[in-house]
C-alpha cells in the first residue's frame, strides 16, 4: 500500500491502549488510511461518565457490553452480577479503565468497538 500523507480533515478518534494488539492493528490501520487519529491513552485520562454514556448511545451497547471481563477489577467488584446498573458498571470503568473494552473508534462514518480489529474497516474514509 502507497503511503498517504495523513490528513485531519478526517476526524477520527481511538480510545487506545498501546501494548494491546488489537488497538495497535486499529491503529494501524487508521494511519494506511491516511488518517492521523485523536489517540485517546484511556488508561491515563479515562472517558467521563457523560463520554462512556454517549459512546455506548452511538454503538447501540449498554455498559455491560464495554466491560472487559477478564481483568481482576471484574471479579473483585462482582460486576458479573445482574443488579448493577448501567451508571453503576460506568462509575466502575471510570474508577477501573482497564475494564474498558478497547479498542473504541469514532469517526465521521461512526462509533465502532473494533473488535475484530478489522471492524475498522467500516468507518475509514472511503
Amino acid at each position: 500500500m502507497t503511503a498517504r500523507t495523513p490528513t485531519t480533515d478526517y476526524p477520527m478518534t481511538i480510545y487506545h491502549k498501546p501494548n494491546c494488539s488489537t488497538s495497535r492493528n486499529v491503529l494501524g490501520l487508521i494511519r494506511e488510511s491516511g488518517v492521523e487519529p485523536t489517540i485517546v491513552l484511556y488508561l491515563e485520562t479515562p472517558p467521563s461518565k457523560t463520554k462512556l454514556r454517549e459512546l455506548t448511545k452511538a454503538m447501540g451497547m449498554t455498559a455491560r457490553d464495554l466491560l472487559r471481563t477478564k481483568e481482576a477489577p471484574y471479579e473483585e467488584l462482582k460486576l458479573a452480577d445482574p443488579k448493577w446498573s448501567d451508571d453503576r458498571l460506568f462509575d466502575a470503568i471510570v474508577e477501573n479503565p482497564i475494564l474498558l473494552q478497547r479498542p473504541i473508534v469514532v469517526s465521521p462514518r461512526g462509533t465502532l468497538m473494533c473488535r475484530p480489529w478489522e471492524r475498522v474497516r467500516e468507518i475509514l474514509p472511503a
